[in-house]
């Protein structure tokens, strides 16, 4: 049950802790511990009361001094409460949302209704505002064409694809449906294919079954590291070319830049790719390219209105298309010289079999008008 929280609570939590910050315009809640939730923890019992919110927002929540256990602010998570306290939420904001300002910038929409979108996004589009991207981003162009994602943390984003990778992407429409997708995730009900160009022959399927933190002296990039989180991806082989190979990989986990590092770290970096495209010499160069060549190809998740599984799919764009029809055409080409070359009578012990000749076998040769000519002889004798 949700009640008004009283005026002189919400004094106390602000001015108890100064050092975590006025809180006094936030929304606040009143929430009352259900019995049965006796011997469960803080964080627990609020993921059960505020089924809109992630369980980590909720801890983040937790942490900074935003939670109060009747009227005493509670800064651990894993608390233990025994049932009937009085819990007060303090809601915060989400600053990278406010801060940000609507642009129109187009959108290549797939799908939507009036709980997510499901969009295309091309190569180049920054997903959230950051460190020299402040604007022209994913979020900006959202703001603009959804204002209400305003309410919505993130703007309604569940993932992020790379700057310079292409494809589908899922942005949920209320605070509801984006709790239910992040769900999803951590559940891997949200099933996410991409095809990827990588150097070198691929010779059959796998599966990259590596932890991923970050570098441990390079800190913009990411690594297979002991201490990282656990990542998992499959691969398959989608079709050979000289010196690299078209691959589809599926994500068990979402970890930053996981398909790049996994297949790097089995020895076949992406095309293109300039943060972990250098690899050893002994791994093929690869034709040139202006980005990593992945794109987030199909896109399968449950509805959170509906309940019902969907699946959208996107073309390779055309910068990927093109490369690959030219790898396809080289190779083929390669192929067709391969096979002139071969020395096919030497691998005929004896030399070739003769299935038919003219004359005998000293060179001499009938004329083939004679030939005919006794035909037609022994057909007037048969008349």
């Amino acid at each position: 049950m949700v009640l008004p929280v009283p005026l002189s609570t919400l004094t106390t939590l602000s001015t108890e802790h100064p050092e975590r910050g006025d809180y006094s315009a936030n929304p606040r809640l009143a929430l009352s511990v259900p019995a049965d939730c006796g011997g469960q923890r803080l964080d627990q019992i609020l993921a059960r009361l505020m089924p809109q919110h992630s369980r980590n927002r909720l801890q983040g929540w937790i942490r900074d001094g935003r939670v109060a256990v009747d009227a005493r602010p509670v800064v651990e998570p894993k608390q233990k409460l025994w049932g009937g306290e009085k819990i007060e939420v303090i809601e915060a904001p989400d600053e990278r949302t406010e801060s940000a300002l609507p642009e129109n910038i187009a959108l290549n929409i797939v799908h939507e209704d009036d709980t997510l979108i499901i969009l295309d996004k091309p190569a180049g589009l920054v997903v959230h505002p950051g460190s020299g991207n402040w604007s022209g981003t994913l979020l900006n162009a959202l703001l603009h064409h959804a204002p209400q994602l305003d309410k919505v943390p993130r703007a309604g984003i569940v993932h992020r694809l790379d700057k310079d990778t292409s494809g589908l992407m899922v942005v949920a429409k209320t605070l509801e449906a984006q709790t239910d997708l992040v769900r999803q995730m951590q559940a891997r009900t949200v099933k996410r294919y991409y095809q990827a160009l990588v150097r070198g022959e691929v010779l059959q399927v796998g599966t990259v079954d590596a932890p991923i933190g970050r570098h441990p002296t390079l800190r913009t990039k990411m690594a297979v590291v002991k201490t990282g989180k656990p990542a998992r991806t499959h691969y398959r082989i989608v079709e050979r070319f000289i010196d690299c190979t078209l691959v589809e990989c599926a994500l068990e986990t979402g970890r930053t830049h996981q398909i790049r590092v996994h297949m790097t770290s089995v020895g076949h970096p992406m095309v293109g790719d300039p943060v972990y495209g250098g690899g050893a010499s002994r791994i093929p160069k690869g034709p040139d390219f202006a980005r990593q060549a992945l794109h987030a190809r199909r896109l399968g998740l449950v509805h959170p209105a509906s309940g019902k599984p969907m699946v959208w799919k996107s073309p390779l764009p055309d910068d990927m298309a093109i490369l690959i029809e030219i790898l396809r055409s080289e190779a083929f080409e390669a192929r067709a010289i391969a096979e002139e070359d071969e020395d096919w009578e030497d691998e005929l012990e004896g030399g070739p079999q003769i299935i038919y000749a003219y004359g005998d076998a000293a060179g001499n040769h009938d004329d083939g008008e004679e030939e005919i000519d006794e035909i037609d002889e022994i057909n007037e004798i048969d008349e």
